[in-house]
């Protein structure tokens, strides 16, 4: 069975009606034939028919035992942080999501969790990290904004050596380009705002877990900390999975065009893209994933963030917005946008460069998309010589 196909027919007719589209169940609670006697659901918090069909649905395209759903994505990685305790150590990706470092570094930090960031790309730089305290090693591959690649299936089974869960944030590549769980990973965890949702119009979070420990103390955390995702969410997410295959080919297949059309440009220093032959992990990318994504990252040869700033404000088809994973492209700089949060040293670091560019590429056609950023990146060389 296909990917698509799989999606499409693991999202149940109603067994009620026969609705071909999944039920929006907006109420609040559910009344019972007696007391504790229901028929699977008492309270919304606890259970919601629509967002249960959202979770077993996740759960099955990412090939775990359960799933569940968020109000946020930074909610679902909140719930899987609360699974550790004071003084526990985690390891983290250094090239991370600016809100996770946000929420590891200021909230879990002051709570006595210690977090230590590597390259997860360089196993050795992991193995070195690891403590007698370690109880999470967490990554996201490809990364967030330099789309470095880890080998998920050696840093589980240094995890398991370790006795620590290993959590991969799956957002960038998604069930339909990669699925962690089968190489290793304890836990996924999702933004569905991005490209599970994919038409920017909803807020969403999800994990899914590999066994079914794991899931009995999610779903604990979910219910007790109720930062669920609502039915209507619920809905809008589901629909957006509907057509996920299709959308994450023709990612992939424009963002390739536009990634080997940066190459060519003399005003750019590096392209960031695992599919091109020229990233550090394009052969384990090719392992790990059905498809490379659909963001590309560059910076300029000048790394200068007035020069970046200007680009990324001349495009008329890349919109000028944080977010990625919509069918209507975007352009960002996250110096100064996405992970303006991590302080400038640890972001440089980590190969986050104040020129940095990052492109989530939609579905627009690849030629107008090339000729929007030529356009922008040449207006920009003009202004340069002209003040030069």
């Amino acid at each position: 069975m296909s990917e698509q196909t799989n999606i499409l027919h693991n999202i149940p007719v109603d067994a009620l009606t026969g609705a071909i589209s999944v039920p929006i169940y907006q109420t609040s609670t559910f009344v019972q034939e007696a007391p504790g006697v229901h028929k699977g659901f008492d309270y919304a918090r606890t259970n919601n028919p629509t967002r249960q069909v959202l979770e077993n649905l996740i759960a099955k395209l990412e090939e775990g035992t359960h799933g569940f759903a968020f109000a946020s994505g930074l909610a679902a990685i909140d719930a899987v942080l609360k699974l550790l305790k004071s003084g526990d150590e985690i390891i983290a990706v250094d090239d991370i999501y600016g809100g996770a470092f946000r929420l590891f570094t200021h909230i879990y930090e002051k709570f006595g969790i210690r977090v230590t960031y590597v390259d997860t790309s360089n196993l050795h730089e992991v193995t070195n990290a690891i403590t007698n305290k370690t109880k999470l090693i967490w990554i996201e591959s490809p990364t967030n904004p330099t789309l470095k690649i880890s080998d998920i299936a050696a840093i589980s089974k240094l995890a398991k050596a370790n006795h620590c869960l290993l959590c991969v944030d799956n957002t960038f590549a998604s069930p339909a380009a990669q699925k962690p769980i089968t190489l290793g990973a304890d836990l996924v965890v999702h933004s569905a705002t991005k490209y599970l949702s994919g038409h920017s119009d909803v807020i969403a979070g999800l994990v899914v877990t590999r066994s079914k420990e794991l899931g009995e103390k999610i779903k604990f955390i979910q219910n007790a900390s109720g930062g669920i995702l609502a039915p209507f969410d619920s809905w809008l997410t589901i629909r957006g999975i509907e057509t996920l295959g299709l959308r994450i080919k023709q990612h992939a297949s424009n963002a390739l065009e536009i990634a080997r059309y940066l190459q060519q440009e003399d005003f750019i220093n590096q392209v960031y893209y695992p599919g091109l032959t020229s990233h550090p992990n394009h052969e384990l990318a090719k392992q790990q994933q059905r498809y490379f994504g659909g963001v590309v990252s560059f910076d300029l040869k000048v790394d200068d963030k007035a020069l970046a700033r200007n680009i990324v404000s001349n495009t008329t088809y890349f919109k000028l917005a944080e977010s990625l994973g919509g069918v209507k492209s975007l352009i960002c700089l996250p110096s100064e946008m996405t992970h303006k949060s991590i302080p400038e040293s640890i972001r440089k670091a980590a190969g986050v460069s104040d020129s940095l560019i990052r492109l989530s590429v939609g579905l627009e056609d690849v030629e107008d998309l090339i000729t929007d950023l030529k356009q922008s990146i040449q207006k920009t060389k003009k202004q340069t010589l002209l003040t030069a």
